[in-house]
């Protein structure tokens, strides 16, 4: 069964906090854009690096002697913005821009905000605008500015004892990742033939073994998979994990078990959630079946079969 299908495709989005601490080079820089002062620091051939690191890129030195640097800078480098997206520094287009900051050596990236690309160049003065609010993140820089009479004399960086009070220590960012997804032709005809609720894997042409979830081509192998079979739609569990912590967003009360179910006829296990028996009664071997909410695309999980435990030898192969 070959039918064309049209291949889905679907907005995802990948979303976490994502938590760390600061060393005391990063917490004084940090620290220091919440009181509106610009650190570096220098390496031991008297290089100012700027946004500080603590180690020397060069000699793997470990660095500690911080100075300040000025709000004012020169542009070395620029890409036009024309489209922000969520989260960027500013809503309207803006310039990328690579700055530095007098006094330093290397260059801060940042947002440049200018009515267009005709006001940006390289050699441009600039300077900090500082957000109004200020937490001790690079946010707290809200972008830069031009400032065009920013006098372009050598800024001295002045040695700084970094004695701030509270101190920010760590740093909670918020990654996301904004993506179309499309799973190809072999998972379009899996996911169209679950919302039928059938489970449809394929069949290497080469070993014979069947793939579920398909993946277009036989890992073991090398060679591409066409022919669809179908499977199930009752399985083994082969092996299982007994789950204790709440998902968040998940309407599953804890303890519950996943498990990996080798479907009749398919050689891979995939995996589901195991409900309908006591969580300490899941077992290897265990005879399950597929159990649909109303209207779902998938099965909501799987409940025991009533039949006899299958032998261990008929799914060893699958663990």
């Amino acid at each position: 069964m070959t039918d064309a299908l049209e291949t889905l495709r679907a907005p995802l989005v990948v979303e976490f906090p994502f938590t760390r601490s600061l060393g005391p080079v990063q917490s004084a820089f940090l620290t220091g854009l919440r009181e509106r002062v610009p650190l570096g620091v220098r390496t031991e051939a008297g290089r100012v690096l700027v946004p500080p690191v603590e180690y020397d890129p060069e000699t793997a030195a470990e660095l500690r002697e911080l100075v300040e640097v000025g709000d004012t800078g020169t542009v070395t480098t620029w890409a036009w913005n024309p489209e922000p997206r969520r989260g960027q520094p500013l809503a309207t287009p803006f310039a990328w821009v690579l700055v530095r900051l007098d006094g330093a050596d290397t260059a801060l990236l940042h947002a440049l905000d200018v009515p267009g690309p005709e006001a940006v160049r390289t050699g441009l003065r600039v300077r900090i605008r500082w957000a109004a609010e200020r937490h001790g993140a690079i946010t707290d820089i809200a972008c830069f500015e031009p400032a065009e009479d920013a006098p372009a004399a050598r800024h001295e960086p002045r040695p700084h004892a970094a004695d701030f009070a509270e101190p920010v220590t760590g740093i909670v960012a918020a990654a996301r990742l904004d993506y179309t997804y499309s799973p190809g032709r072999a998972q379009t005809a899996y996911l169209r033939s679950l919302a039928e609720r059938r489970t449809v894997g394929e069949r290497c042409p080469s070993c014979a073994k069947v793939y579920v979830p398909p993946r277009g081509a036989c890992p073991t192998c090398g060679v591409a998979t066409t022919e669809r079979v179908e499977v199930g739609p009752r399985g083994t569990v082969t092996t299982f994990c007994i789950v204790n912590i709440k998902a968040k967003n998940l309407d599953i009360e804890v303890p519950y078990v996943y498990a990996h179910i080798a479907l009749d006829g398919a050689g891979l296990a995939l995996h589901g959630r195991i409900a309908g028996i006591p969580y300490d009664q899941v077992r290897m071997g265990l005879r399950v079946e597929p159990v649909w909410s109303e209207g779902g695309r998938y099965p909501d999980h799987y409940r025991p079969s009533g039949e006899p435990d299958a032998d261990y030898d008929t799914y060893k192969e699958l663990l």
